[in-house]
């Protein structure tokens, strides 16, 4: 009798490319199904030997975690069926279990029954592998990745991604790689070279994307080597990389992509807009370079895209018409911005941002009573949205904040927070008014409390040390608790800008000016903030460096001349 067996487990399975097993296989096959069927007919032998009763307890085994009975049941199982796929489970609930004398034996039965079955190598590499018989183990690897079809290398990654001991298999793959016969294809050789990267061999992944890409030069080539490059801090090569694979693929949108993504994190946010203006253009690359002309300031990019975005024949969406308003803001174009947030109809997905962003515009064009008025109105709107509700009411108190109604401001944000208590939002938002207003106390206990409800939340952690930093001047043991909340702060969020200032910051307040120096020049190339500007210009007074202190402020001073830190810290020092 055959056992009609419904599933199958990982080394059958079909696939059509190496590099989407690679993200699949990390974790061992053991199967996690349901009872199979019951078969339409059992031998009439002894109970003990009963096929359908060992495979039946072992499944009721397998459910329950017992993977040590489930493999013998399936071991002795195996020896009773017919059924290749019994023993191919056996074999890989004992891998799983790393019981390498039980996948021998199950091993045997399964070859017995299908001797030409890909799966049955894998499992003999894996059981020599685990036995510390690497000899025989690259053999068979070797047999498997020299297959003309791709499924030898997707059964050798599964089997080396899900060895016990990842060194002995990275060891392995070095071996195997230069003794495959088959000629591998740009995606096979790409995913081979992300395997011995998951496997912790970073310089053999590097050498077979190098080669990759010197054979191949396609896109999957040069992305993933500049992925390598920027895994391993290589930003100038990474660079290189991307602007050699721009002169061979100037179409890819992929590529140009990456590139800008790394120029963004490297701090070179208008070269990352310029690099995504090439090409053809879709709403997601328009909004990128939106976002990169924002961030470095750069009106110039911001008005040729605006131009652009105008001259764009057919019909806006409200995505389209969302973005135009942004950009107008950003231009000093506030009745422009307002007439592309008015073209947005009420049905559309963007209308209630919309709204918010023309109650700013109106309040920064002196119109506060208009402002407030479509914030009630929204907020009429919007009942039952306790999300909607709480962005109007923070937007309602930050205005009432900046018109120095302090009282009203603070009302907002407690009925913010008798509608929804322990909002980390609303509690951050008003512990940095609180803070501005003077009152460090009240707004240090609001950090406290969104550190407590979420310990990993970066920005209150840092906001939390910033304060502490700037008011504890002196007190050596706060201003080494703030540079312990910063600290888990930049583990959180390592390329923040905004952190990595106050890191700089409370390096200043320990007397440190060396680490401060280093660090505030690092947060200034990530973004040329005017805050950051104010602190790496007065580490720099400090040390005696006032020229370039000046130079740092005057560059800072032309762009916001209105900026309060700033324009505090040149007349302190200065005067």
């Amino acid at each position: 009798m055959r056992f009609l067996f419904r599933f199958r487990v990982g080394v059958g399975v079909a696939g059509s490319g190496l590099a989407m097993l690679l993200a699949a296989c990390a974790s061992a096959p053991a199967p996690r199904s349901a009872l199979p069927p019951a078969p339409s007919s059992v031998r009439a032998v002894d109970a003990q030997h009963d096929l359908l009763a060992k495979v039946l307890a072992a499944q009721f085994a397998l459910q329950n975690d017992d993977l040590a009975t489930a493999a013998q049941g399936y071991a002795a199982a195996a020896e009773l069926s017919d059924d290749p796929a019994v023993a191919e489970v056996a074999t890989q609930l004992a891998l799983s279990r790393q019981d390498w004398a039980l996948a021998q034996r199950s091993l045997v039965r399964w070859r017995a029954l299908t001797p030409a079955a890909p799966g049955v190598e894998q499992a003999q590499a894996w059981i020599a592998l685990g036995e510390g018989r690497g000899d025989e183990a690259l053999a068979v690897l070797q047999r498997l990745a020299s297959r003309d079809d791709e499924q030898g290398w997707r059964l050798v990654a599964q089997m080396l991604m899900n060895a016990p001991d990842k060194i002995a298999a990275a060891v392995l793959l070095a071996r195997l790689v230069p003794g495959t016969r088959a000629e591998l294809n740009e995606g096979t050789a790409v995913a081979v070279s992300q395997l011995a990267f998951r496997l912790g061999d970073a310089s053999l992944a590097r050498r077979l994307a190098d080669a990759a890409v010197k054979r191949f030069h396609g896109e999957d080539a040069y992305a993933w080597s500049a992925q390598l490059a920027v895994a391993g801090r290589e930003v100038v090569r990474a660079r290189t990389i991307y602007a050699e694979a721009l002169r061979r693929h100037a179409d890819s949108r992929r590529l140009r992509t990456g590139y800008a993504a790394l120029l963004g994190q490297d701090g070179d946010n208008a070269a990352a807009a310029a690099v995504l203006a090439v090409g053809k253009q879709d709403q997601t690359s328009y909004a990128a370079r939106a976002a990169y002309a924002a961030r470095a300031d750069d009106k110039t990019l911001m008005s040729a895209l605006y131009r652009e975005l105008e001259a764009v024949k057919g019909q806006r969406d409200g995505e389209r018409l969302y973005l135009l308003g942004q950009l107008a803001e950003m231009l000093d174009r506030p009745a422009a911005a307002l007439g592309w947030y008015r073209a947005i109809g009420d049905d559309d997905e963007r209308y209630f941002d919309a709204q918010l962003r023309s109650a700013i515009v109106l309040d920064g064009s002196a119109r506060g009573d208009a402002a407030v008025a479509t914030l009630h109105r929204l907020l009429a709107q919007s009942q039952g949205d306790p999300d909607r509700q709480r962005n109007v009411r923070l937007l309602e108190a930050d205005m009432l904040g900046k018109r120095g109604r302090a009282a009203e401001a603070l009302a907002v944000y407690a009925q913010a927070l008798q509608a929804s208590p322990d909002d980390t939002r609303v509690l951050y938002a008003r512990a940095l008014y609180r803070i501005n207003q003077g009152e460090v106390a009240a707004g240090e206990a609001d950090l406290r409390r969104i550190v407590e409800l979420q310990p990993d939340n970066a920005e209150a952690l840092n906001a939390l040390g910033y304060t502490i930093a700037d008011h504890a001047k002196g007190d050596s043991e706060r201003q080494h608790e703030a540079l312990a909340l910063i600290r888990r702060a930049l583990e959180l969020k390592p390329d923040e800008p905004a952190i990595i200032d106050s890191l700089g910051w409370v390096q200043y307040r320990l007397g440190d000016l060396e680490a401060s120096l280093r660090d505030l020049r690092r947060a200034y190339a990530k973004q040329a903030d005017p805050d950051i500007a104010a602190h790496l210009g007065e580490v720099l007074w400090v040390k005696g460096e006032q020229a370039e202190a000046r130079k740092v402020w005057d560059e800072a001073r032309r762009k916001h001349a209105d900026n309060k830190a700033l324009l505090e810290t040149i007349e302190r020092l200065t005067r």
